[in-house]
């Protein structure tokens, strides 16, 4: 069977959000399960937040060596087997514990498929990382479903949680058998990857383009259904305070789907300068809606606001020559994961003291950093090299 690499990448990014939303699904089960209070749980989640930072900053040098299939067969299914393990676990520490060597892998999975994607994108002189990421939002959005409705025919959470591992395993074990380590750039960096990535100068701009991205991100995913059922006056049907992370999630998942001829037409800088405009107006109406309807509309924009805007930064760090580009991936990663796991407590601060309104004024002014910072971004319809090859088939074959 001939799978494209791409493909293959875009199956990675898949099947790991599958396994984690399968876990995130029977969160309420989980604490059932360990007994504790909603902030002792918060504090045995943020284990794969700490796993992942640290993995971030040390793991480049070691993914250069075991290379692309082997960190990917490593990563993918390692951490679908910790996810299934958890529900078993007798503590918060224990699963705290667990969780945390889930994130250590989490961290050396983003940086492998972010580094191969672009380097494909190299090779083949064409566009794949929106829809590497794409594949994930999809994943997820997926699974999120499914698990709803497994729950809701009373499946125990062992037993869901370790199917999901298992679908995970036998798909990845076939779509990371044949994936191959793509040639660097022809004009990378070819000197010794540091021990330790941090970001540098050169970076900061495409942080803060991930900033904002995240905080996005994090104001549609964490903060929707609250705004919903606080902004207006008269309590919204259910369904209809749901439908704001529904439009937020599916807009999102679906740009990035589509995004990356978009970026070939018009190039980087064109296309996040307009997405991060589109967030910046959707922003305003959710802040500003008389009605729900202008706010679910504002979500909407939202999630188109934030789709491509972080896969184009990656791209970006990818394709630095001052440093390895592991390197460099894993330092914006740093960044932006720190904001994307602050943004729900400062955004809820600001709720609880001002209004849930005004957290979204909050993300403007980022936004606006955020549109400055799109002047890194390159604006030529393809920022690679002439293609080294064809591109490949992409149905499988």
């Amino acid at each position: 069977m001939k799978i494209a690499p791409h493909v293959r990448i875009y199956a990675c990014f898949f099947l790991f959000a599958f396994s984690l939303g399968a876990l995130l699904s029977r969160m309420p089960d989980l604490q059932t399960h360990l007994q504790v209070a909603e902030g002792q749980l918060g504090l045995t989640l943020i284990g794969m937040s700490i796993g992942s930072l640290i993995s971030l900053t040390i793991s480049a040098p070691l993914i250069e060596r075991l290379g692309a299939r082997t960190t990917a067969m490593i990563t993918v299914l390692g951490t679908a087997s910790l996810y299934a393990i958890i529900p078993w676990l007798p503590s918060a520490v224990a699963v705290f514990i667990t969780l945390f060597c889930a994130g250590l892998l989490a961290g050396a999975l983003e940086i492998n498929l972010n580094v191969e994607t672009d380097r494909l994108e190299a090779q083949y002189g064409r566009r794949y990382m929106n829809r590497a990421h794409g594949s994930w939002s999809l994943g997820f959005f997926i699974t999120a479903l499914l698990g709803a409705a497994v729950r809701q025919t009373g499946m125990s959470m062992e037993l869901h949680v370790g199917l999901a591992a298992a679908i995970v395993v036998v798909v990845g074990i076939v779509m990371i058998a044949g994936m191959t380590t793509a040639p660097h750039r022809p004009n990378m960096h070819t000197g010794e990857t540091p021990r330790f990535a941090f970001p540098n100068l050169g970076l900061l701009p495409l942080c803060m383009i991930g900033i904002a991205a995240f905080l996005i991100e994090g104001a549609g995913i964490d903060w929707s259904t609250i705004y919903m059922r606080d902004a207006f006056e008269t309590p919204v049907e259910p369904f209809i305070g749901g439908l704001g992370l529904t439009l937020f999630s599916g807009f999102m998942a679906a740009t990035r789907l589509s995004a990356d001829p978009i970026v070939e037409r018009f190039g980087p800088r064109a296309t996040a300068t307009t997405l991060l405009s589109l967030a910046a107006i959707g922003a305003v109406a959710v802040a500003s809606a008389p009605m729900p309807w202008v706010s679910l509309v504002g979500f909407a924009l939202l999630g188109i606001g934030c789709s491509a805007v972080y896969p184009l930064a990656v791209s970006a760090a990818a394709q630095r020559t001052d440093r390895p580009s592991s390197v460099n991936v894993a330092a914006l990663g740093q960044v932006t994961f720190v904001v994307f796991f602050l943004a729900p407590p400062l955004l809820g601060f600001v709720a609880e003291h001002l209004h849930i309104r005004t957290s979204y004024l909050v993300v403007l002014p980022v936004i606006v950093l955020g549109l400055i910072a799109c002047r890194a971004l390159g604006t030529k319809a393809v920022d690679t090299p002439a293609a080294l090859a064809p591109e490949p088939a992409t149905p499988l074959g």
